[in-house]
């Protein structure tokens, strides 16, 4: 095995006998830099000042700058336990991203073509990787840079996620199908059928009892993950879905579309939630904060948006890529969140916006949380030079053991009026349609209640016992009494600022 390094281009690869190819790369570039955000001070110019960044103590910033990959960064996967980021990438490899500072990163290459999805498995112990050559790759994460691949569908294999046990992987195709999959010898287990038109995107839902895809034949629909039964379809008149992605609580669903609109989805209710017309892009990804009180879409219009789902209205936009972003995430714990897109760079970004004590003190899945609140109506700009972090070389120790999860493996800027489309207020023309109920419910109250555990997420769509249904009550009654404590240490907050901005007034 070779070492190489290089500034924008690896040098050549070394084969390993009977393994697909990997290379250990400095590629990790920029570790720990903190760069030069803009910021929004003032008369709204961007600028950078000590005034400025003593207002931006909640806000988002740039921590770690990537690059490596030679072509477009096709999806993004942070290791639960947040030290290793894996990307995919349409030149036909991914890479291992290490946040230890004297570490290099892993690229591993055996896709015969584009790799458009990878993701981690839930206990970190293994990588898939879905690819265009019809191809799914079960990946060991070390140096040796195991593998094993199976021919899941009959064309381009779009998507790859794997069930909240790790036991099972569903898989999305330019064939018209989802497919579910056992992990441990790969066998098929089922198909989701009913698409007339490529599947971009399959996700699990968090408590693994629901399957939602989205396809270029302008529908998103959720399936029984036992049965393969088609259970609801949500139907888009005027753009397709290119993303789904499941609330932490279940409860419901975002898209990201070709028209520039990201909607939110009951599926207990099965009605339309929020509606967002906030870039002048289609929507490429959408990933929700652990805590479910906020989502990042990421647009072809080069930003990223932050949406505060309490308030029904996005606070931030962040911009740092030159040209398209397509790939997001958010680490297990939501302290981080990657981006990477068509300039070959992956950009990691400190959230900040969620107050870290409250995060301390209650379950990210079972209550509500509030973050910090912008200071206007208008999102704030935070603007990252992709190319100024300096040059940092690392790589990192990968986890080895397997714990038995791979038994059997054979080894080889914001417009005007972008917000939710609430009932009083708009009039929904995409979606007035017979096939599509077009009575949106009111939303604020909705994402303010407090979250209930997950095994009773589905509601309207299965029946459960009396007694979950009381146990679910009960953890209502108690997570709205913890929600109002952290409504008043809210307004206890607002007032100190207000007594300080008044007494900065008088002075």
């Amino acid at each position: 095995m070779e070492w190489a390094s290089f500034a924008y281009e690896t040098g050549p690869f070394h084969s390993i006998s009977g393994r697909p190819t990997i290379e250990l790369d400095d590629a990790a570039i920029g570790l720990g830099v903190v760069v030069n955000t803009v910021g929004v001070c003032g008369n709204g110019d961007p600028q950078w000042s000590p005034e400025c960044k003593s207002t931006m103590g909640d806000d988002p910033t740039l921590e770690r700058h990537f690059r490596g990959h030679r072509d477009t960064v096709t999806s993004l996967s942070f290791h639960p336990t947040t030290k290793q980021l894996v990307s995919s990438s349409n030149d036909n490899s991914i890479m291992i991203w290490n946040f230890r500072q004297s570490v290099r990163a892993f690229r591993f290459e055996a896709h015969k073509d584009n790799v458009l999805d990878v993701s981690f498995s839930p206990s970190g112990n293994l990588v898939a990787s879905a690819s265009r050559d019809r191809s799914v790759r079960l990946w060991v994460p070390t140096v040796q840079g195991e593998s094993a691949e199976f021919r899941a569908h009959s064309a381009a294999v779009r998507s790859v996620h794997f069930s909240p046990d790790g036991k099972e992987l569903v898989t999305s195709s330019d064939d018209k199908s989802a497919k579910l999959w056992t992990v441990s010898h790969r066998k098929f287990v089922s198909t989701f059928s009913g698409h007339n038109h490529w599947v971009r995107c399959v996700r699990f839902s968090p408590e693994g009892r629901l399957i939602a895809t989205c396809s270029d034949d302008k529908t998103v629909k959720l399936f029984d993950h036992k049965t393969a039964k088609c259970v609801h379809t949500f139907h888009e008149l005027k753009g397709s879905p290119l993303h789904v992605e499941f609330h932490p609580t279940g409860t419901c669903i975002a898209t990201g579309m070709t028209n520039n609109m990201i909607k939110v989805y009951d599926v207990r209710m099965l009605k339309l939630l929020q509606q967002y017309v906030c870039h002048e892009g289609p929507i490429n990804k959408v990933a929700f904060h652990p805590c479910g009180n906020y989502l990042i879409s990421a647009s072809n219009d080069s930003s990223l948006k932050v949406m505060d789902l309490l308030e029904g209205r996005p606070i931030y936009t962040l911009e740092g890529h030159r040209g398209a972003i397509t790939a997001l995430t958010f680490t297990a714990n939501g302290e981080y969140f990657a981006s990477g897109g068509v300039d070959h760079q992956i950009l990691v970004w400190k959230t900040n916006f969620d107050k870290e004590d409250l995060l301390k003190e209650f379950p990210r899945k079972a209550e509500t949380k509030f973050g910090s609140s912008p200071n206007s109506d208008s999102p704030l700009v935070l603007n990252a030079d992709g190319a100024s972090p300096a040059s940092d070389s690392g790589s990192s120790d990968i986890q080895e053991a397997l714990n038995g999860e791979f038994h059997g493996l054979q080894v080889n800027g914001d417009r005007n009026g972008c917000g939710p489309v609430a009932e009083e207020n708009e009039h929904l023309t995409d979606d007035s349609e017979e096939n599509q109920d077009s009575n949106i419910v009111s939303t604020r109250n909705y994402f303010n209640r407090a979250r209930v555990n997950v095994s009773g997420a589905q509601g309207d769509l299965q029946a459960y016992p009396v007694q979950r249904s009381i146990d679910n009550l009960c953890a209502q009654v108690e997570a709205l009494t913890k929600t109002v404590t952290l409504m008043e240490q809210k307004i206890s907050i607002l007032e100190n600022k207000l007594k300080n901005i008044l007494t900065l007034k008088n002075l």
